[in-house]
């Protein structure tokens, strides 16, 4: 699903100012994806495991959409993961602030149309809040795509008891994307403690934590579930599935913004 001169979509960040205000004057649907460039997934993924779906997402849109995509938003806020080396994590006040000074600025410019493509669980709070401000301060109502929601249609193909980390699901995307950044033989199932838990309505928050006492915030490994059970097929059509759903929403909600030029 590469993005050529032949796709209906464009990066932004290919195309000269010239170009971008064209794509604002007829007011073009601009995606904003963020996904973590640096984020620990285990001993198998690479950091960039949420980078690199977030442009995999993005790039199956502009395959079959006259839409744009703005550059990642490659930083955001992720506490459970700030203790591995290597991983990345902003507060919620600068992550609010970044992401509410990304897209101020693109509302300013003239951009009206605009999606938020979140491939993180713990920025999904922030994010919502955010757009509700920016709706409340400028009128303009942002959208997300949170990837909590998204591709559910493949959900049937996993078969990991439970998971939510570098597990089945998310190596099963890596492989259909990015299959050589996988680092052969590492790959583990880690459950952790959470099968052991009692069941409650209860939210609490967790981290990930390799010391055996630390409770439900144990990962040996930095997984949640079993990567082993991955394939590049259960990747493929939970990607296709994920795409699927964003590019049905923008067709729902501007169906007049697809039929100009790109």
């Amino acid at each position: 699903m590469a993005v050529t001169e032949t796709t209906p979509g464009r990066w932004l960040e290919d195309l000269t100012w010239p170009e971008a205000e064209a794509c604002m004057k007829r007011q073009a649907v601009l995606l904003v994806p963020i996904g973590a460039a640096s984020k620990e997934h285990g001993h198998h993924l690479p950091l960039c495991t949420d980078y690199l779906l977030a442009r995999g997402i993005c790039d199956g849109v502009l395959s079959e959409l006259p839409v744009l995509a703005a550059p990642v938003i490659s930083f955001g806020y992720y506490p459970a993961f700030r203790h591995y080396p290597g991983s990345q994590h902003l507060r919620p006040g600068t992550f609010t602030a970044l992401l509410r000074d990304v897209l101020d600025g693109f509302i300013t410019q003239g951009f009206g149309r605009l999606l938020v493509v979140n491939t993180g669980i713990s920025t999904e709070p922030i994010v919502n809040v955010v757009l509700r401000e920016t709706y409340e301060d400028t009128g303009t109502r942002v959208r997300a795509a949170h990837i909590s929601r998204l591709g559910r249609a493949a959900d049937g193909l996993m078969e990991q008891e439970l998971g939510g980390h570098g597990d089945e699901h998310e190596t099963s995307l890596i492989q259909a994307l990015a299959p050589e950044r996988i680092r052969p033989g590492k790959a583990q199932q880690d459950y952790g403690t959470v099968r052991e838990l009692p069941e409650t309505v209860f939210y609490q928050p967790t981290i990930f934590n390799p010391s055996t006492d630390s409770g439900p915030d144990y990962s040996a490994t930095g997984v949640r579930g079993d990567p082993t059970l991955a394939m590049s097929e259960k990747g493929e059509a939970s990607l296709k599935a994920t795409v699927a759903d964003v590019v049905d929403g923008i067709r729902a909600v501007w169906p007049e913004a697809l039929t100009g030029e790109r």
